[in-house]
Parts: structure tokens; sequence; C-alpha cells
């Protein structure tokens, strides 16, 4: 049958958007290889149910044989993951010479160059937390650091469990143009204001930020969520999580110290898995308003240690003399822990009608 040039057009965009690309072939191998293991483990419970089943055959005969079954398909899941020193070396000595020849520093940047030179960035496979009790600004901190690395061209993903997607673009709208949140919150703003938004709209339009809103996120779903999207962008350079206490284990645990921990630990494994930082929001106890002093401490943790021994850093929001009426609130970034570089602390300002936080002097 004929067919008009207006339709063969329609129907060749359509085979190349459906026609997959080598761009995303990384994620493809991934799901081709998880399924193949997948039939590699039913097949082996085939073959070690059919070995139970023979009663002719001695029984230590059938657990050796129903072992070796088993392992040969669990390796084939596991891979070889020792690595010589030699290689070790080789790998170490190529990527700094690549970091040698860059005045940048790796990473992905967050925006408050004080921080970043205390950090080193935020790098790939690290558990970042950041934590303060409420109305500190941790949500506020989350989003500078996103809309600035997404300002340099790194992919972000952000899940909120707290705040709805719609207020987080609010916020970030006030970010970029000083605009008080409120006023944006209730479309009170003015026809000045209004020139101001549009612009900022469409500079920030094209910036690589996904956002997720989904209640009860447990680590397997947000291991689930950040493949898929993997999948489409083909790399990511910060996840975010807002926050950690909202999110549940997806299995049955004895307590809630243990279901946190256990959600730390996930988050931790996952960091290293997709090779990505993770910046997770964290709620601290009430001890810390409870002591004359009301810097915090490691043990403010909320419900668990955990949190603290998995986290590659650990950053408190500290205001040591909190200013109601100031719309320019001092405050410290306390880095409690730091398992690769210096503690310390880093003065910032929290801009709070614009939810913005900036270094001292910026």
């Amino acid at each position: 049958a004929l067919v008009s040039p207006e339709s063969a057009e329609k129907v060749a965009a359509a085979l190349l958007s459906a026609t997959p690309t080598s761009l995303h072939a990384e994620g493809y191998a991934q799901i081709i290889r998880e399924a193949s293991i997948r039939r590699q483990l039913l097949q082996a419970s085939s073959r070690i149910a059919t070995l139970a089943y023979n009663q002719g055959e001695e029984l230590s005969a059938v657990t050796e044989q129903a072992l070796a079954t088993l392992q040969a398909a669990v390796l084939r899941e596991t891979g070889d993951s020792l690595t010589s020193l030699a290689e070790a070396l080789a790998q170490a000595t190529e990527r700094i010479d690549a970091l040698s020849r860059t005045t940048e520093l790796p990473g992905t940047p967050s925006g408050i160059r004080a921080l970043d030179v205390h950090l080193g960035n935020f790098q790939p496979g690290a558990l970042y937390i950041i934590a303060a009790r409420p109305g500190q600004g941790k949500t506020s901190l989350l989003l500078t650091c996103a809309r600035h690395a997404a300002r340099q061209n790194k992919k972000v993903a952000i899940f909120s469990l707290e705040m709805p997607t719609a207020k987080l673009t609010n916020r970030l709208l006030a970010q970029a143009t000083g605009i008080n949140v409120q006023l944006l919150d209730t479309g009170k703003i003015s026809e000045a204001d209004w020139g101001r938004l549009t612009q900022a709209s469409q500079d920030m339009q094209d910036l690589p930020l996904f956002f997720d809103e989904s209640p009860a996120l447990t680590p397997a779903k947000l291991k689930t969520k950040l493949r898929r999207l993997l999948l489409s962008t083909g790399k990511l350079d910060l996840v975010i999580v807002d926050y950690l206490q909202l999110m549940q284990a997806g299995r049955k645990t004895e307590n809630r110290t243990q279901e946190v921990g256990s959600i730390s630990r996930a988050l931790k494994a996952l960091s290293i898995e997709l090779d990505v930082p993770l910046l997770v929001a964290a709620q601290l106890n009430r001890d810390v308003e409870r002591r004359a002093s009301s810097q915090p401490q490691l043990s403010d943790l909320r419900e668990s240690g955990d949190i603290e021994a998995d986290a590659d850093a650990v950053l408190f929001l500290h205001q040591p003399q909190p200013q109601p009426q100031n719309p320019h609130q001092p405050t410290e970034i306390l880095i409690a822990k730091h398992r690769n570089g210096p503690t310390g602390a880093v003065s910032v300002l929290f801009h709070k009608s614009s939810t913005l936080f900036s270094g001292v002097g910026v």
C-alpha cells in the first residue's frame, strides 16, 4: 500500500524513538545479565530438587553435588571481585594523573566553596548525612546543592518523602529569583516579580533535575527507581533523599532502631553499587535542645547509631545565635565526621525567604 510522505515520516520517527541506542547499552546489558542469572538460579534449584529426590544416591554425594551446583550459580552473580595490588596501583596512578591535569575538584560540587574544599566535593560511592532539628534548613540546603549541581550540567535525582514536587519547585524558583517563597506558594506576586519568575523558569527548564515524591520509600524501591532513571539518563551525578527517618526498611525488624540501621546500611551499599554520591537528610533527637550547649553531636542522630557508622560524612546545621527577625540567618555547617578528610565548621548564611544557602560574604 502507498504511504504519504507525512505518514512515512511519522513511522520513521516512531521507529527511531523506540530503537535502543548505544547511550543506554550499559543499562540494557545489566537487565540481560540479571535475567540470565535468575535463569541460572532456577535451573540450579531444579537440578538440586532432582538430586534430592534420587533415593539411590548417598546423602553425602547428593549434598556435595547440590552445593557445587549452587556455588556455580552464585559465582555467576558475584563474579570475580578480587583485584591484585598491581592492578589497583595501576588504576590509582591513572586516576591521580588524570586529576593532576585539571584544576577542578572531582565529584559533584555543593555550590558552597568552603564546604567543597573541606569535603573535596560530593564523591561517587559515598553517603553524606545532613542532619538538624526541624526548621533549620535541611531541605533548603539539599535544594541549594541540587540546583548548583544541575547548573553545572550534573544529573540530579531528588526523592522527597516530606514535601511534594510543587513545593520543591517553588523553593527552586525562590532561590533563582530571590522572591519570597511564601508569595510563590500563595501566588501573590507583583508584575515585576512575574517577569523575574518567567525568566527564571525559562532558564531552569532544561536543567537535568528529576523529582520523585513517592511515599513509603524503601531502599529496594529506591534502587529500582534509580535503575530505571539510569536507563533513560545514562548517568547520575547526585542522588538526594529527604529524609531518612521517613523511609521504611521493607522487611520486618524487631524495633525502629534496627529498621533505621538497616536502611542506612542499604543506602551506603546503594551508593557504592551505583557509584553515585548519596546526600540524605536526617532528623536529630530532642536531646540537643535539652543541653546547655545547642551544638549537635553524633549521638544526637535520631533512632540509630548505625547512621553515624555507615555515613562517610555527617554534616550538622547549627545556628549558634538564632535570629528570628534576621532574613539572613548566620549558620554553621559542622562536619562532625569525615571518613576521608578533616572535620571542622563552615560558616554560611541561610536566606530564609528565598530558602537559599550561600557562603559568608556571597
